[in-house]
């Protein structure tokens, strides 16, 4: 048994729990707890709590002393060890210290803050950047600052938790249309009451089924109806469209959308979020948005590894076409095997394998670990209910040999778990 698999919580904190007469307050989880157990009482090491002890490379580490092929890391372009971007931050670390220990707005905008915003904005051709601690504040400042109680903010059913949790923050009233409906959309739209501002949420890639959104189609209608819309580009930016902006630039609607969120925890290589925007007034947010204002700005060695990313990024078109080569070829590799995958082809470089119930999801998964490669396994909440699923996210740097020796590994993991009979 894995150190993992233990029991959730010591006899003796039980005892004291019941011996308070106190409510506990987390009682709400104890199903969730016994289902954890449960799983782990069978043998099986725990997805959640993998521990990497030594990465080599964009796509191998060490993981329970054993070299493993990473396939899901959303490192798309392979920038986590380019050796520029690795200098730059080991330079910024020396000059600027380890962290800002403040607000943008107070003591924590630094030199190389203003760099990376400047390199945002030219990497997407817009007037005006802002760079957050991390994406999902992106998202959270967003949602909850810009629509007020009079708004409304509509949004795909399948957007994400910071998306969510950003309507969740502010006072706007919610609005939500089926995943990638255009006629949904349109539909939720013109039921709308006249008064009231309003603002459409879109993603260029879902990061659970790796499918695309029809954006010229759905903001087509967004803008037919007077609203403002925003796109989610985490796992666009890097590969699509023509200057690797995101799916929203492939798609051509770059004039009609109101602002860009994006993330650096995956093509950029590091951490971090940001909002791009033409919006004349959009500098506003850095005195408005409260998840901007009231966090400690990035430490100086990770804004200095964004920006040099993010110049690198504009000129990476031979990366760009090697990433769509190795999902192209593991998907078709994966549908051979007759593997049920969430995308008829391959749409970005996400496959989801769907698997029929949480027991032969997480056996799949072992054993795929167990030949050598790392996939995350997902399951509801994240996931639609009743949904699991496998999540393998290709990167640049996935040699030829890698990707032919992961359809081996799916093969024989399916084969001992017989996954596929």
């Amino acid at each position: 048994m894995t150190e993992a698999a233990r029991t959730p919580m010591d006899p003796a904190d039980e005892t004291a729990i019941a011996a308070s007469g106190s409510s506990d307050l987390f009682s709400k989880f104890d199903p969730l707890i016994a289902e954890r157990q449960a799983l782990l009482d069978t043998g099986v090491r725990d997805p959640f709590g993998l521990v990497m002890e030594k990465v080599h490379s964009p796509t191998l580490a060490t993981i329970k002393g054993k070299e493993t092929i990473l396939l899901g890391t959303y490192n798309y372009m392979g920038m986590t060890f380019d050796p520029d971007v690795v200098a730059a931050g080991k330079k910024a670390l020396d000059e600027f210290g380890s962290g800002t220990t403040g607000s943008r707005v107070l003591n924590g905008t630094y030199q190389g803050h203003r760099e990376c915003e400047e390199a945002l904005k030219e990497y997407y051709g817009t007037r005006y950047a802002m760079v957050f601690s991390t994406g999902y504040q992106a998202n959270l400042g967003l949602m909850s600052t810009i629509a007020g109680k009079e708004d409304y903010i509509i949004l795909d059913a399948d957007s994400h938790a910071s998306i969510y949790d950003g309507c969740a923050l502010g006072n706007a009233q919610i609005v939500r249309f089926r995943h990638n409906s255009v006629e949904d959309l349109e539909k939720r739209l013109r039921r709308l009451p006249a008064e009231g501002g309003r603002l459409v949420v879109l993603e260029g890639v879902y990061s659970m089924l790796g499918d695309i959104a029809p954006l010229k189609e759905l903001v087509a209608v967004a803008k037919a109806a007077g609203a403002m819309i925003v796109v989610d580009e985490a796992h666009g930016m890097g590969f699509f469209g023509k200057n690797g902006r995101g799916v929203f630039e492939e798609a051509g609607v770059a004039d009609d959308v109101d602002f860009v969120v994006g993330t650096f925890s995956k093509s950029v290589g590091t951490v971090g979020g940001f909002i791009v925007s033409n919006h004349p007034k959009f500098e506003v947010m850095r005195l408005v948005c409260r998840p901007y204002v009231f966090t400690a700005s990035l430490p100086p060695s990770v804004v200095a590894t964004a920006a040099t990313s993010i110049r690198k990024l504009m000129h990476a078109s031979d990366k760009r076409e090697h990433v769509w080569k190795n999902s192209k070829r593991l998907h078709q590799g994966l549908r051979q095997l007759g593997f049920n995958l969430a995308t008829p082809e391959a749409q970005s470089a996400i496959i989801a394998v769907l698997l029929p119930d949480q027991d032969t999801t997480v056996r799949m998964w072992q054993a795929l670990l167990e030949a050598g490669v790392y996939v995350n396994m997902a399951r509801p909440p994240a996931t639609p209910s009743g949904m699991y699923l496998l999540r393998c996210s290709l990167c640049a740097d996935h040699s030829d040999e890698q990707v032919g020796q992961i359809l081996d590994m799916f093969a024989a993991a399916a084969k001992a778990t017989g996954c596929l009979n």
